[in-house]
């Protein structure tokens, strides 16, 4: 058995606090690692800091680019334990992800139609959950959802055998 980590976070931009409003949840954004340091972070997102309207696949690192920018960034982290086979898949999903990322954009009208459980897939456009969701799909790692176009950063939370292995702000975060 191998574990992952789900980072859900809130970075208190204007985006997020937007969205916020509409779910009325405490978190607003979900990364994937592989490592518990949480090195790289997986996720769809902003590719500039300070440019909160190009997104699309980003590799995160928890002390610099939109994290940096947002030192007050709150998070929980979920460590959850899956098979050495899903572990390896989700691995080779991300792999090509890496690998063809200026193929991928972000799905802003997924992200407002997700908010209304109104799932809306475009080819190579994916929102943060979405981006989550279906590559652990694509691993066979259940967690309880079967669309992964309406799934939500706190959807996450409900992963059965997720253990919280951190609470508070990302800067802070230490293994």
């Amino acid at each position: 058995m191998k574990k992952i980590y789900i980072v859900l976070s809130d970075t208190g931009s204007l985006f997020t606090r937007s969205i916020k409003m509409f779910t009325r949840k405490p978190y607003n954004h979900s990364s994937i690692a592989f490592e518990q340091d949480l090195n790289t972070l997986y996720s769809f997102g902003r590719k500039n800091p300070n440019n909160p309207f190009l997104g699309g696949f980003v590799e995160e690192k928890i002390d610099s680019g939109t994290f940096k920018k947002f030192e007050k960034t709150l998070c929980l982290v979920l460590s959850v334990e899956v098979s050495d086979t899903s572990y390896y898949r989700l691995q080779t999903v991300i792999q090509e992800f890496v690998k063809n990322k200026e193929q991928y954009h972000y799905n802003l009208l997924g992200v407002i139609t997700a908010i209304i459980n109104r799932p809306m897939p475009r080819a190579n456009r994916y929102f943060c959950s979405s981006f989550v969701a279906e590559s652990m799909m694509k691993s066979d790692i259940n967690f309880n959802q079967t669309c992964p176009y309406t799934t939500r950063p706190n959807d996450f939370m409900g992963i059965e055998n997720a253990v919280v292995v951190y609470e508070g702000l990302l800067r802070e975060y230490t293994t």
